[in-house]
């Protein structure tokens, strides 16, 4: 059950361009992984790693500004947000982090990223490197799980996630992002079943769910 909300920030002027043939690529591999439709190897990972390190260093002032209304909105109108540690799956260069921390009492931060981590220093107190495909994390361990552009792993993400949690899914632009996925894919892929809240904000999109089976 997927239940929307209607937009209160704006979109504003300016919203980034994709590669429309980069993206599309993209959002196929995101959907056909989140249903298991192919696989996650050593090999993606290691390209996914050493693409973002390269990125690292002008990630902040080339991709990541003005993108932050959604995990705003998402924090605001999604909750309540149950308290309890919170992990940040792709965390980047913790951009995002402070927005969370000022709600959840702990935040751990993970990226496959190494060079993303180190610029995430004095950002992020709890910095992880790790494959969110398998996470050094144990089971029902996290109260809620927050996922900027990144891809979902149902199995993994479900495991972690603690019986009450929330998993929010921020889309920074979009349908128009690279990673894209609705919240009706998402709560699809995830094991059990799902209650979502969506809505739009900014230039992108965000879905709150909880697991209620």
């Amino acid at each position: 059950m997927t239940a929307t909300l209607p937009r209160v920030l704006p979109s504003p002027d300016g919203k980034p361009a994709t590669p429309p043939g980069a993206a599309e690529s993209f959002r196929a591999f995101a959907h056909d992984l989140a249903a298991g439709r192919r696989p996650w190897t050593a090999e993606a990972a290691q390209f996914v790693a050493d693409l973002f390190d390269q990125l690292a260093a002008d990630w902040d002032t080339t991709r990541a500004t003005g993108r932050d209304d959604p995990l705003r909105d998402a924090v605001t109108r999604g909750g309540p947000m149950p308290q309890g540690p919170c992990l940040e799956l792709g965390s980047g260069t913790g951009i995002s982090t402070p927005a969370l921390t000022a709600v959840f009492p702990q935040v751990i931060s993970v990226d496959l990223s190494m060079r993303m981590l180190q610029q995430a220093h004095g950002r992020s107190s709890w910095r992880v490197r790790a494959d969110a495909s398998r996470l050094p994390l144990a089971d029902a361990c996290v109260a809620a799980i927050v996922a900027i552009d990144m891809l979902l792993f149902p199995a993994e993400t479900a495991r972690v996630l603690a019986p009450g949690g929330v998993l929010l899914w921020i889309n920074q632009l979009g349908s128009d992002g690279p990673l894209h996925l609705p919240a009706a894919t998402v709560a699809a892929a995830l094991p059990g079943t799902w209650q979502a809240t969506e809505s739009e904000a900014g230039w992108g999109s965000w879905a709150a769910l909880r697991r209620i089976r």
